[in-house]
């Protein structure tokens, strides 16, 4: 027996201007409810350059907005050169409003960004409000460290505009590991709209005969989307060069943000070394993860929720900055003794990431720690979007044979 709705819809925004990190979020969230709930269309605005790359089941698909690339200094510009950022942020700004009137959703997802990329995603929160939309923000367990969250979401007046424009706020991960507006001055009613569902899990292909997995027993070292990972992949080959008792295989993904000119100087140092094999990118990042004997990565939220659901022994060298979010997050976890850290000043002298390589397979894993290893966010998302579908419109959702 299955549950199904008489078409209902999910609209869901992704900025993604750095990295992976929204659209895969997104993606998660999208393909279990489809596969949870029959009659279910999911529409996915994102920005990611690459979001073609990536399949999508049955009754979900996006819509592509033109890109932006966030800088190293925190500024933004139009990935076309040639297109004024102004003119880049109208178009993006009318594609998401003529997309959620064309669309219609019962529910719209906004991933991390209260208001979209400079406030494009208002002006469309303010008119789905008016048709009795749901409107949901999403945030990370983790968003940055207080003190810059709160400075960026003064100067926009963003905590107002939360408690004006949304019903609920979806806090992807359970409420002892981490409170996103820690620090904050949060006012009751925008505490009130919380959910904490618990981190998102995420589960191997069914394609067991991935090309790029490979044989035998490998360490994993991913720097998610890559734009400022050329430096853990540095100090990996580093550690391989410095130590020769460093023999344990492994696969390093660079990352498809990972600047070319970096790329190419990476892969011809890392080719010389016969236990590293460096590929660019793989859509499957799950099946690589399941199959490794441990991780290597610098703790952005997908990776870490990947390596709590295949419980994989994990190395953390975290981003400092601009954001400070990987920071606190491989913190936390090293503090519930769920990974190990090391800071990137840490990691840059070899023979201590030689030793933390070599460590790291016999690391025990997260659920060592039995608290850690809580993973309910998408049963929970489920049960939520049943509910609301149903108490909108009784009768909507039925149960069918399969």
């Amino acid at each position: 027996m299955i549950e199904r709705f008489e078409d209902a819809r999910i609209l869901m925004y992704s900025h993604d201007t750095f990295g992976l990190g929204h659209l895969r979020r997104c993606r998660t969230i999208a393909h279990s409810l489809v596969e949870d709930y029959r009659g279910l269309n999911i529409l996915i605005i994102s920005g990611a350059t690459i979001a073609g790359a990536f399949d999508y089941r049955a009754r979900v698909d996006f819509v592509k907005i033109p890109s932006v690339i966030k800088l190293r200094n925190g500024e933004y510009t139009s990935l076309d050169r040639h297109i004024d950022l102004h003119d880049t942020l109208e178009m993006r700004t009318s594609i998401i409003r003529h997309t959620a009137e064309t669309f219609k959703p019962d529910i719209f997802i906004v991933d991390k960004e209260p208001l979209g990329l400079k406030g494009e995603v208002e002006d469309t929160l303010a008119y789905l409000k008016t048709r009795g939309t749901r409107l949901v923000l999403g945030l990370r367990e983790v968003m940055d460290a207080p003190h810059l969250l709160d400075a960026e979401w003064k100067a926009k007046g963003v905590m107002e505009k939360i408690d004006r424009l949304y019903d609920r706020i979806w806090v992807y991960g359970p409420p002892d590991f981490y409170d996103p507006l820690v620090g904050l001055d949060v006012p009751d009613t925008i505490r009130s709209k919380m959910d904490f569902v618990g981190f998102l899990q995420r589960r191997a292909s069914r394609d067991k005969d991935s090309d790029r997995q490979p044989r035998g027993d490998y360490i994993l070292v991913t720097t998610g989307g890559g734009g400022d990972g050329a430096d853990l992949v540095h100090d990996v080959i580093h550690a391989y060069q410095q130590d020769p008792t460093l023999t344990c295989k492994a696969l390093v993904v660079l990352g498809p943000y990972m600047p070319a000119k970096q790329r190419r100087k990476l892969k011809r140092k890392g080719g010389k070394i016969p236990y590293l094999e460096i590929i660019e990118f793989d859509n499957r990042m799950e099946d690589l993860i399941a199959g490794a004997k441990g991780v290597v990565a610098m703790g952005g939220y997908n990776t870490y929720c990947e390596i709590l659901s295949f419980d994989k022994p994990a190395l953390i060298v975290p981003r400092v900055k601009p954001r400070e979010e990987q920071l606190i997050r491989a913190r936390r976890a090293a503090e519930l003794g769920l990974i190990d850290m090391l800071l990137p000043e840490e990691a840059a002298e070899p023979l201590r990431m030689a030793d933390a390589l070599k460590a790291l397979p016999g690391r025990a894993p997260p659920s060592a720690e039995a608290g850690g290893l809580r993973l309910e966010g998408l049963p929970h998302i489920s049960e939520i979007v049943g509910k609301w579908m149903t108490a909108a419109e009784p009768g909507r959702l039925s149960v069918v044979k399969s």
